[in-house]
């Protein structure tokens, strides 16, 4: 800080000046405007920490809504800080709040803390000690990247304003998720923000880069389960039964034409049958038959659209048999869409921070979703990817482990962009 010493002490010189010929009233002192704002240097004295705190977290997963240990961890390192913490917002969300300077502007940055029902075979020192659970999706690190950044905003406080820093439980469990009920506990209402960021790790892309898109960026996704009733009998004498597995043998085949026939190609949908369940005997004929499907869409008219096509498909092939359909269509996360200004302005604080070269813009649309998009549909914002490594085990994946090398990367990402929405240059 010594080499900004003379402009930091000439800009206090002029706002005290400033607010002395308005009221008399001297400024806060501990508020420093300045223009340094944070860098890939700044934030390398906490890597030891933080890849102890990541880890420590990878080995003891909890998943969604059962977050204790490690919201108690977290509100206990931003209480430590500093933090004006809330706990148990929206089952076991924390979230904490920095203030500085006299601005009444606001920023929320969210991390996910749950992990997944994986029995993890990464065979890593940290591995989860807890069986059939693990973070194959990097929410330790997302974590871990925020507290990062709560660390170096509460010693340096290069901002103006007010920071709320979002931990959400309950990301990966579809419907009803840690979102959704942060939401309903008045998170906007209680922790005002005027925009909201959130990021994701990407692997298959150099660790440090970041991607982004404005508008759609991740898909809808809906869960549909479809139950055929047909009449069960022997296997020799088919024609006194309805079958139907051969039902939903000619379903799945029809299933393919909804994307293929009913979809802009110039849009983008998917429709995977992910199980297919009937029958227990090779010479019985079942009465049933069971399928689950997954179906993404990135705009309200092609999932409406889709929706209504496998009702017909279902209903048309059931009474097409002789059988009946019973249709569970349960809407999940909405499109994940990134609004245009605060997109522009992330992408510009990646490249301040790590260059243009490690900068990715107008990323490909990615048919994964995320409830982060329920944030976006009440404020302004943007969801980052970062790439966690070009040859590292996909996400949801049993080797599956965050990239440390983010860490400290992530941190001052997330510092600089608080650092930059709160300053009179945005």
């Amino acid at each position: 800080m010594s080499e900004h010493a003379p402009e930091i002490e000439s800009i206090l010189k002029t706002v005290e000046a400033d607010v002395d010929a308005a009221d008399g009233q001297k400024p806060d002192r501990h508020f420093i405007p300045t223009r340094h704002f944070c860098t890939l240097d700044d934030t390398l004295d906490s890597r030891a920490e933080l890849q102890d705190i990541r880890r420590h977290i990878h080995q003891h997963p909890e998943l969604a809504f059962n977050e204790i240990h490690t919201a108690e961890l977290v509100a206990s390192r931003l209480e430590g800080w500093g933090y004006e913490v809330t706990r148990g917002v929206g089952g076991t969300g924390v979230v904490g709040t920095l203030r500085h300077g006299t601005s009444r502007r606001s920023v929320g940055i969210r991390a996910d803390m749950d992990a997944l029902p994986i029995h993890e075979r990464s065979g890593l020192p940290y591995a989860s000690v807890h069986e059939g659970k693990m973070h194959a999706c990097g929410h330790d690190g997302h974590t871990t990247v925020l507290l990062g950044a709560a660390r170096q905003l509460a010693r340096t406080r290069h901002f103006d304003g007010t920071i709320h820093l979002i931990f959400q439980p309950a990301e990966e469990i579809g419907s009803g998720g840690g979102a959704e009920r942060m939401l309903a506990d008045g998170l906007f209402e209680r922790f005002p923000c005027d925009a909201i960021f959130g990021l994701h790790n990407h692997p298959g892309v150099a660790a440090g880069t970041f991607m982004f898109r404005a508008g759609p960026f991740m898909a809808a996704c809906d869960t549909v389960a479809i139950t055929i009733r047909g009449k069960g009998g022997h296997a020799a004498r088919p024609h006194q039964s309805i079958d139907p597995i051969l039902v939903a043998g000619s379903l799945v085949m029809a299933l393919q034409s909804v994307v293929a026939r009913n979809v802009d190609p110039n849009e983008t949908a998917v429709v995977t049958i992910g199980t297919l369940h009937a029958g227990h005997a090779p010479n019985v004929i079942p009465d049933s038959a069971r399928m689950e499907i997954s179906v993404r869409s990135f705009s309200a008219e092609v999932r409406a659209s889709m929706e209504a096509r496998i009702r017909q498909l279902a209903t048309a092939h059931a009474e097409g048999y002789g059988a009946t359909v019973e249709i569970d269509y349960v809407r999940g996360y909405p499109v994940l869409v990134n609004s245009e200004r605060e997109t522009a302005f992330a992408q510009q604080v990646a490249e301040e921070l790590v260059g243009a070269e490690r900068t990715v813009g107008n990323f490909h649309r990615i048919a994964g979703s995320e409830d982060f998009a329920y944030f976006l549909q009440q404020r302004p914002g943007c969801f980052v990817r970062m790439g966690n490594g070009a040859n590292q085990p996909l996400l949801h994946n049993a080797g599956y482990d965050f990239n440390d090398e983010n860490l400290t990367v992530g941190a001052a990402y997330w510092t600089r962009l608080a650092e930059r929405y709160l300053s009179d240059e945005f």
